[in-house]
């Protein structure tokens, strides 16, 4: 934003030393390289300043603000979450007041979190996390190595309270948009 006051700046000076708008154009090109306003912004900021506007700030726009992308608003995403990681989108949503795809926008990208077997875990671990997860790997490969059955003895399972599945059923798809 800085840039493109500067810019303005510059096109206002241009213009008061009388050069140009191919002129104008061809300095700010010269002098800001890839990061140059667009040649019909420069023309319309020559002409805004050649019929007698003396500021270089955008006038204020039209439309309601943006407010669901605020600190507040994140906080409350991120201690919903906390309290229960298996709420859903929606219901962060309709209890926050936003959007679902703002509340989506919020976790994924301002929460780095993402949705893992209908959990949202954050995508980095923790130093103590890490640290965590590396001794527990130790005392599986620990024990694996001083007893050969031990592998063996691991009982795997679904979560409780789930329906037992046959061998010949097969397991619904996963939707693409909600995992990563």
């Amino acid at each position: 934003m800085m840039e493109r006051l500067e810019q303005r700046y510059y096109i206002k000076f241009c213009q008061k030393l009388g050069d140009s708008q191919v002129e104008t154009i061809r300095k700010i090109q010269t002098a800001f390289g890839d990061d140059a306003m667009g040649i019909t912004q420069i023309k319309e900021w020559y002409n805004r300043f050649k019929d007698g506007l003396t500021t270089v700030e955008s006038e204020p726009r039209s439309g309601r603000p943006s407010t669901c992308r605020n600190d507040q608003v994140i906080a409350k995403v991120n201690a919903m979450v906390m309290r229960d990681c298996r709420v859903t989108i929606r219901e962060i949503a309709e209890e926050v007041g936003i959007s679902t795809f703002s509340a989506h926008f919020i976790m994924t990208e301002d929460l780095a979190m993402e949705r893992v077997a209908a959990k949202f875990v954050p995508k980095l671990l923790t130093a103590e996390q890490k640290e965590l997860r590396v001794e527990v790997s130790q005392d599986m490969l620990d024990s694996t190595n001083s007893d050969p059955d031990f592998m063996n003895t691991i009982i795997t399972g679904r979560h409780s309270g789930s329906i037992p599945r046959h061998q010949d059923q097969r397991r619904p798809a996963k939707c693409a948009a909600t995992s990563k």
